[in-house]
């Protein structure tokens, strides 16, 4: 079993650059051919590359080291240089050391060195001067840089399903995409972030996160807290999953946009729309229009189960969708694609 992983601690080294040559040139009728030690190869670097195919970081091993580079040979021929290491890392992988943020890898194929390889030696024939016809002097290869790394995954979706445990945002993902998280009675069903995509006939894609419930205090890391609100902080716009069953269902709205913005602020003020689940409830269909009265976002009551109204979602999600891909395109950034 291959488990989700969103932190892995990192130790990398660049590969050893080679050593330089040392050897004289020598045929009959030319003994003193003078000095041919080639340079020897540059080492290989470690390089963090972003791939779309990865979607966690349970791959990304310990220790990476690049390849070293060759020797410097004879007849002024240089070292082959090391084979750079390529680390395939999930879109969305925050890479820090000693606590700093060194690179955010947010596009498939974006790359980051994590450790440059060393420097190959010099060999004797880069000495011949003037002064000196015949140099001895040769210089071995750089080691590679060494540094430990401290990779964070946040997952990267258009839209994220935000709700207590229990609120059914597991069974909605399973309803509007081909994703299947586990779905069951109780809570914290989700421990790990799912992602699923919506198709348009345009062909667009909308990739929605199943993020695990938060409960109240999830900021201070109560129940999975911290661990998972962090996904959260990638998402676009917010789809905010209320159960519309229980008793004035609009205080975890309040609850939920509170754990948000004590975790970070201007958070819970994203583009979002408020889904009141399992409307084919009795008791829910009573809430429905107290919830309305009591909030000022836009709600769109449905049945995940039995996949009610799932037509109302799919075109707000497609108009909230559009307003991002127009913002981004007038800032002069490329929206994320999928």
């Amino acid at each position: 079993t291959r488990y989700f992983v969103d932190h892995r601690k990192v130790r990398v080294v660049g590969g050893q650059g080679g050593g330089g040559g040392h050897s004289f040139y020598s045929e009959p009728r030319k003994i003193f051919g003078g000095p041919d030690g080639g340079n020897g190869g540059d080492g290989g670097h470690v390089i963090l590359k972003a791939d779309q195919q990865m979607k966690s970081l349970s791959s990304v091993l310990s220790f990476y080291q690049g390849f070293h580079g060759e020797k410097g040979g004879t007849k002024n021929c240089y070292g082959a240089n090391g084979a750079s290491v390529y680390v395939k890392v999930p879109v969305g992988t925050l890479v820090k050391e000693d606590g700093e943020v060194v690179a955010d890898l947010t596009q498939h194929g974006e790359e980051y060195v994590a450790a440059y390889g060393g420097a190959g030696g010099k060999g004797n024939r880069f000495f011949l001067s003037n002064e000196n016809r015949a140099p001895t002097l040769f210089t071995p290869g750089e080691p590679g840089q060494e540094r430990v790394l401290h990779l964070e995954l946040k997952t990267t979706a258009h839209a994220g399903l935000v709700g207590f445990p229990n609120a059914g945002k597991s069974s909605l993902l399973r309803a509007i995409s081909r994703a299947k998280p586990a779905v069951a009675a109780y809570p914290f069903t989700t421990l790990n972030p799912h992602v699923g995509i919506v198709h348009y006939q345009d062909y667009e894609q909308i990739a929605v996160a199943d993020i695990p419930g938060l409960i109240k205090g999830a900021h201070q890391n109560r129940g999975l807290g911290m661990a998972f609100l962090r996904h959260i902080e990638r998402c676009r716009f917010l789809l905010y999953v209320v159960d519309l069953s229980v008793s004035q269902p609009w205080i975890q709205l309040q609850d939920l946009k509170y754990e948000l913005e004590q975790y970070k602020k201007g958070l819970s003020e994203r583009p979002c729309v408020v889904i009141g689940n399992k409307i084919d409830l009795a008791q829910s269909r009573i809430n429905l229009p107290l919830l309305k009265e009591q909030i000022n976002d836009r709600v769109i009551a449905l049945s995940a189960l039995r996949g009610d109204n799932l037509e109302e979602l799919f075109l707000h999600l497609r108009e909230l969708y559009d307003t991002y891909v127009k913002t981004e395109q007038a800032r002069g950034q490329s929206p994320v694609k999928w």
